[in-house]
């Protein structure tokens, strides 16, 4: 699944004839000249790279994933084009991967960094809290390629309940959190959110006080539809280091979505969640 871009359908005939850099990995950020991009830090690119996805493996040591115990995750990227492993990524918000792990009651969440070794596998010591299943989504750049969110389904030892069965079903909550040194408070324009149309988050952060950028970003945030088939990583639309930020977002069905956001106050990480149901267009 390559990240959910909905950027790419809002091109216009006029764009396609004029001369455009482009983020790679936010697409609304253009520019008539070459540069960084503002909001991510990545190089522009002329024109529209046309998206192409990369099979992500995962294997697992020890084999049977045993919850509640150290386990090494070892991934690897895939080149569609000559079936060989990638060894040359580019650089996204100071890292060459970004793994989020994603538990299927949706109560466990992880933004971790993986290391690649001089075999192509990339590695991450974790531990996976309980048993069950978990969704694995695994934030990338491929040289030459384009950015990627790929996913892979994997389940701990003696865990066989199938996934439809565990489907979980949150109930709405845009109530203000609590993170290590933040209290996180979010508004929707519009306040119930409709699918394929802009939904503006506005978070407010207090104090508002030593905000600062948390590898490469004001912001990170992960939204998951319920079913954990759905996911979108983004990062502020408008952010300056004060205590307003505003994300854009389009959610692609209707359904309820878990959303992380992630932010760093005098070098402590703050990582809060909402629940957010999204509607039908009528």
């Amino acid at each position: 699944m390559l990240r959910i871009f909905w950027g790419w359908f809002l091109i216009t005939a006029a764009f396609a004839q004029d001369p455009t850099f482009v983020c790679p990995m936010d697409p609304e950020v253009r520019s008539a000249v070459p540069g960084k991009c503002p909001r991510c830090g990545m190089t522009l690119v002329p024109g529209i790279p046309n998206p192409i996805a990369y099979p992500l493996e995962v294997r697992a040591v020890p084999r049977n994933l045993p919850a509640g115990k150290p386990v090494t995750l070892e991934l690897r990227v895939i080149d569609p084009k000559t079936g060989k492993p990638v060894t040359q990524f580019e650089v996204v918000h100071e890292k060459l991967f970004h793994l989020f792990t994603v538990s299927q009651d949706l109560e466990y969440f992880a933004h971790e960094h993986p290391v690649l070794g001089a075999d192509g596998w990339f590695r991450l010591e974790t531990t996976l809290p309980k048993a069950g299943t978990y969704r694995l989504m695994g934030d990338f750049d491929p040289a030459g390629g384009t950015p990627q969110l790929a996913p892979k389904t994997i389940s701990t030892a003696g865990f066989v309940a199938p996934l439809a069965g565990t489907i979980a079903h949150p109930q709405a909550d845009t109530t203000p959190k609590q993170g290590s040194n933040l209290r996180v408070s979010l508004r929707t324009e519009p306040a119930a959110p409709i699918a394929g149309m802009k939904t503006m988050l506005f978070v407010h952060l207090e104090p508002g006080d030593g905000i600062e950028q948390y590898i490469g970003a004001w912001s990170h945030m992960l939204a998951v539809s319920s079913d954990l088939v759905d996911t979108i990583h983004s990062h502020p639309f408008i952010a300056d280091g004060g205590p307003d930020m505003q994300f854009n977002l389009f959610f692609p069905r209707a359904t309820t979505y878990k959303i992380w956001m992630q932010f760093q106050r005098k070098g402590v990480v703050n990582t809060v969640a909402f629940t957010l149901p999204v509607q039908a267009l009528q």
